[in-house]
């Protein structure tokens, strides 16, 4: 039987996403910032990145429609590290370039098939998971041959709503968009908490994943 691609989003229960090009424009800046040592001063990079508000408040329209969420990254920043804690993303798995051992995990943890998972992606590093996975998504600024192997891509580019489109059009297949975005907004019955996305602060008590030492992923 051939499916549509309305009907690959219906069946999806966990969305994860690449970094930097879907969550970002691709854009990665080293800024030297000056801090104090015990013998006097020094300079120490510090990587930043730029995220969409848009696209945050597509993780909590996601967790209304029964969805868990995560990021696969071969990076490791903790910027990203910092996001994902204000999203309070269920799977965070940074330094690893193999995705698929990630995606493994998450589907014996979880209990899930490779059908019930969608994700999004920007790079040629993402087609082991978008080739295997239920609902492969690319960005509308996608590399060409990423577009050329997704079942959906969306209309906006990476870092500037394109993770807000996956989620939208995954919880239209639903047929439940207007009703998640109607209880995010109704005062009467507001998000819980712990479905919402963070407010921003330091990353104590947060953890990720990532690769042992000397493990290749």
């Amino acid at each position: 039987m051939t499916l549509t691609v309305q009907d690959r989003a219906r069946r999806i229960k966990i969305i994860l996403f690449d970094v930097d090009g879907v969550l970002t424009d691709g854009g990665i800046w080293l800024i030297p910032v000056p801090f104090a040592t015990g013998a006097g001063s020094t300079t120490k990079m510090v990587e930043a990145k730029g995220y969409s508000a848009h696209d945050g408040t597509s993780v909590s329209l996601a967790r209304l429609g029964g969805m868990k969420l995560g990021i696969i990254t071969k990076r490791i920043s903790e910027t990203v590290t910092l996001r994902a804690r204000d999203l309070k993303l269920e799977f965070v798995y940074q330094g690893y370039a193999f995705k698929m051992k990630a995606v493994r995990e998450i589907m014996e943890k979880e209990g899930v098939t490779l059908e019930e998972i969608a994700y999004v992606g920007d790079d040629v590093i993402d087609l082991p998971v978008m080739r295997e996975c239920g609902f492969a998504v690319a960005v509308g600024d996608a590399r060409p041959q990423v577009k050329a192997e997704a079942h959906y891509v969306t209309q906006n580019w990476g870092g500037h709503g394109a993770a807000r489109d996956a989620v939208e059009f995954i919880l239209d297949a639903k047929g439940i968009l207007n009703d998640c975005i109607e209880a995010y907004i109704d005062e009467d019955n507001p998000i819980s908490p712990s479905m919402d996305i963070g407010k921003g602060g330091d990353l104590a008590g947060f953890s990720l994943s990532t690769p042992e030492p000397g493990e290749r992923h």
